[in-house]
Parts: C-alpha cells; structure tokens; sequence
C-alpha cells in the first residue's frame, strides 16, 4: 500500500510520546478532548516540543461548543494563532461558522494570515457546515491546507463516501479522522483515495501495523 500519513491527536506529554513511539507522522494537540478538543496551555506545547521530533499541529479553539464566535473571540483566536506559531508549533488547527451555516471565510483568512505561512488544517467544525462541497470550496478560496472530516457521517467509515467526492474534488488535503480503527482503515483509504487519517494517540500503533503491514 502506498505511503499513508498518520495524524495522532493529543492532549497531553504521554500522548504524544506514545504517538511518536507508535510511529505516527504529525501531530495535533489539543487539551479536553471530552468536549472535543481545545486550545492547549501554552506550557504543553512547550513541554511536547521538547519531548518529541515530530510536527505539532496545535488547535486553537477558545471554548467548548459551537463554532460561531462573537468579535471578541474571533479577535482571541487570531491573537492566539500568531502566539502560537511564535511558540514553535508547525501549524494551526482551526474551524468556525457563519451564523447561516457557512465556513466563516473572514476569520479562516485572518488565521492564515496570522500563521505566517505555516499551513492552517480546517478541524470538524467543517462538518457542521451546511454544505461540505461549498465549505471545501471556502477552505480552498482561503489558503486552508487540509480539512480534517468525517465526511459529514459520525465515524469517517460511514463518511466514506463523501470523503471520496470531497478529496477527487481537489483543492485542500483531505485528512479522514472520526473513528478512525486498525480494522477497517486499509478500505477506508482504498475506497476513498485519502493520503492522511487521523485518530486518537492509543490507536496510531495499530493503524500504522495495518497501513504497512
């Protein structure tokens, strides 16, 4: 099988430790992933640079929730964004929403921006969008490099899909994450075309035994 790159998310030391051990490619980092990851203490990053070699996608995302944010937020996550990639991150992991369901584009512009060239991923948020092909198109229209998607679907299995039309649409890198398994991730990069999949630290070890065995 050809060469498939591995996502691990993280929130924590050990995480990206077993990660890097389990043979992961990159990383994002995030803190709370109960509620489905949040910007990291400025301190974890730092103590995770230090502790492994690979590239650290970082989320910025200023609360738990929804993905529309009032001006004040907006001017948080811009700020942040740049603080960030000051700090030694490799990118930037970032989503938000229009009131009417679209990508929010003003914000995602100013986020590619602040991250002064480094490449900006569009996390799940673009799922909630009201249209993915619309949204793929704003993410393109805005400098994003990749989108992080299930395709829409709860597990990015049953996404599957539209995670097909959505990377043969071109444009930004799709990154298939939701649910990601060892079992099942060989068809899923089969049926889809997808060159990166994303997962959660613990389960990177067996995905990378299944993509390269």
């Amino acid at each position: 099988m050809r060469k498939v790159l591995v996502e691990a998310c993280c929130e924590s030391v050990a995480d990206a430790v077993l990660a890097e051990s389990g043979g992961a490619d990159r990383i994002e980092l995030c803190e709370d992933l109960a509620v489905g990851g949040c910007s990291p203490r400025p301190a974890l990053l730092e103590e995770v640079l230090a502790a492994v070699t690979l590239p650290v996608m970082v989320m910025v995302r200023p609360r738990p929730g929804g993905f529309v944010y009032s001006t004040r937020e907006q001017d948080r996550i811009i700020k942040e964004a740049a603080a960030l990639v000051g700090s030694g991150a490799s990118g930037i992991v970032v989503g938000a929403l229009r009131p009417d369901g679209g990508l929010d584009e003003g914000l995602l512009r100013s986020v590619v921006e602040a991250a002064s060239g480094l490449p900006v991923t569009c996390h799940k948020a673009f799922d909630e969008a009201r249209d993915l092909m619309e949204a793929l198109d704003s993410c393109r229209s805005c400098g994003i490099a990749r989108v992080l998607t299930s395709g829409g679907a709860a597990r990015a299995l049953e996404g599957r899909r539209v995670l097909a039309a959505l990377r043969r649409s071109g444009g930004p890198v799709i990154l298939a994450g939701g649910g990601v398994r060892a079992d099942h991730v060989r068809s899923l990069v089969e049926e889809t075309g997808v060159a990166e999949v994303h997962a959660r630290a613990e389960a990177v070890p067996g995905l990378v035994t299944a993509l390269r065995s």
